[in-house]
């Protein structure tokens, strides 16, 4: 199923019931291209501080938390979450299936939003358009995401999936290199768990948003500063952009990792 950014009429939609909607977001101080990129710092504040006050104000999301390891590494992480009055769950470093499904179990998630902590310019409108696509969808759909149909710019991306499919995939998915991932399970399985796919209203998959590597610091750093403020959305964070296109130059060669 494909779901666009144009207008939706909602109140020809029945809306599922859903009980609790947990907001989770990935993060870690390990990174191999980029260590300690949770903690970089961008307006003044940590890059996971910046994100995790643009999706706070999704109204939609019952709960918000933070997935990291157990690794004394990953301490400032836990003691960022605290000062900021957000949960932390603490599990495997390289099972992050794992600590996904123990985060929404603790949480008692019916439905989990997964963001990763290196896109910061997810932000809370974002989050409510996306999710209310999943719970205006059909009942059946337990997956739902931003990035597999290559629209969105790259780092403007989530995850919705119901806490059974998380589930499922906990249990069954025995590949340590996919649990990594937390979702392939659950995308490789399509006709088990229903999926449907949101894309934006052009291609924008041009456009290199997410942090992976300095100049993609450099590039998030250039566009926040333009703004001097931390409460804009995706489409003016997108029309600056495209005034300024000469600005993609600063991560352009920046080669993406593939799963």
């Amino acid at each position: 199923m494909r779901v666009s950014t144009s207008k939706v009429d909602y109140a020809s939609l029945t809306m599922r019931s859903i009980r609790k909607v947990v907001g989770i977001v990935q993060a870690r101080m390990g990174s191999t291209r980029l260590p300690g990129k949770s903690m970089a710092p961008l307006m003044g504040r940590p890059m996971l501080a910046v994100l995790l006050e643009r999706v706070k104000p999704a109204q939609r999301v019952n709960e918000w938390m933070v997935a990291t390891s157990a690794l004394p590494i990953d301490d400032p992480i836990a003691d960022l979450t605290t000062q900021l009055g957000v949960g932390c769950f603490r599990g495997s470093e390289n099972d992050c299936l794992d600590r996904y499904y123990q985060a929404s179990r603790q949480a008692r998630a019916d439905v989990v939003v997964r963001i990763t902590g290196d896109n910061p310019l997810v932000e809370a409108a974002f989050v409510d358009w996306s999710l209310e696509q999943f719970l205006c969808s059909s009942s059946d759909t337990e997956y739902m995401d931003s990035s597999s149909s290559n629209t969105f710019p790259l780092g403007l991306s989530l995850e919705i999936f119901s806490y059974s499919a998380l589930q499922a995939a906990w249990r069954e998915d025995c590949s340590p290199s996919m649990r990594e991932h937390v979702t392939p399970f659950i995308r490789e399985h399509p006709h088990r768990f229903p999926t449907c796919l949101l894309h934006a209203d052009a291609d924008y998959s041009f456009m290199r948003w997410t942090v992976d590597t300095a100049e993609d610091l450099k590039f998030v750093r250039f566009l926040f500063e333009s703004f001097g403020r931390l409460d804009f959305s995706w489409r003016e964070a997108l029309q600056r952009v495209q005034q300024h296109p000469e600005w993609l130059n600063i991560n352009r060669r920046v080669v993406q990792r593939t799963v």
